[in-house]
């Protein structure tokens, strides 16, 4: 009998951060075992440092080889095809990256996150332009994209209607400054929690925890938590979807704290 609910995977952002030895990892653990222990707490981590240039396709070998089965990992795309007034010449930065070895993670790579700059505005056509350029298959191999923007020029429904075109979801991101967008695209979730505090053990209180862990099964049932945002047209399918929760930016030291607890929670 098939899961009436699509896979939680809940992390952080790396898991090369100073301030996290002696707190999540124990004193003198070998930093080369940092992601394997990471990886044996979380069930995924969105790695940033493909954002900023291309990587190994040995490393994406040795990543791939020092995580469980059913870990995955989500990458940031990189900066090159996203940071520029033209979105739609991107197509070289985009093949170069895909290029680069990302396939070596095998069925260990999620989600690749293509973020904007918080001054890119809402251009619809040359917004289309770049969907179009993301490859959904490549050697057979079925890929998932999905879009961070952060200006409010994207709050509007016409956006919404265009990533529904393209099967492509936007990144529901809890920030301080960037828009909170939670419609529903596609078929999974992609969720950055960025209010944490470090002067609470599990990152956020217990209470806001439980909501969102609340959030993700709702998500993973198909349907679409009533207290967040939305800024599209009509209702998304009614159907199981995969969700990617990550723990990240304010409360840095504790994210994982929090992660392992919302593990827990949907557990």
């Amino acid at each position: 009998m098939k899961s009436k609910s699509g896979n939680i995977r809940i992390g952080i952002g790396g898991w090369t951060y100073e301030p996290w030895r002696g707190v999540f990892y124990p004193d003198k653990l070998p930093q080369r075992k940092e992601l394997e222990y990471a990886a044996s707490r979380l069930t995924s981590i969105e790695i940033n440092g493909t954002f900023y240039g291309s990587q190994k396709p040995e490393s994406f070998r040795k990543w791939a080889s020092e995580v469980p089965d059913g870990f995955v990992f989500a990458l940031k795309g990189p900066r090159f095809a996203t940071n520029r007034k033209v979105l739609a010449e991107a197509g070289d930065s985009v093949k170069r990256f895909y290029d680069s070895g990302v396939l070596e993670l095998g069925d260990r790579l999620g989600p690749v996150l293509w973020q904007f700059a918080p001054t890119k505005k809402f251009d619809e056509a040359d917004f289309g332009a770049f969907l179009d350029l993301l490859p959904r298959t490549i050697d057979g191999r079925a890929l998932r994209h999905v879009v961070e923007v952060r200006h409010d020029s994207f709050c509007t429904p016409a956006f919404i209607a265009l990533l529904r075109q393209h099967d492509i979801p936007v990144v529901y991101s809890e920030h301080a400054i960037y828009p909170e967008i939670a419609d529903v695209v596609g078929d999974f979730v992609y969720a950055r929690l960025q209010k944490g505090k470090d002067d609470i053990a599990t990152g956020y209180p217990p209470k806001a925890l439980a909501a969102w862990a609340k959030r993700f099964e709702t998500w993973a049932e198909g349907g679409e938590p009533d207290d967040l945002p939305k800024i599209g047209d009509g209702k998304a399918k009614k159907q199981k979807r995969d969700v990617f929760a990550y723990v990240i930016h304010e409360g840095k030291v504790r994210a994982p704290a929090a992660a392992m607890e919302l593990i827990r929670l949907v557990g």
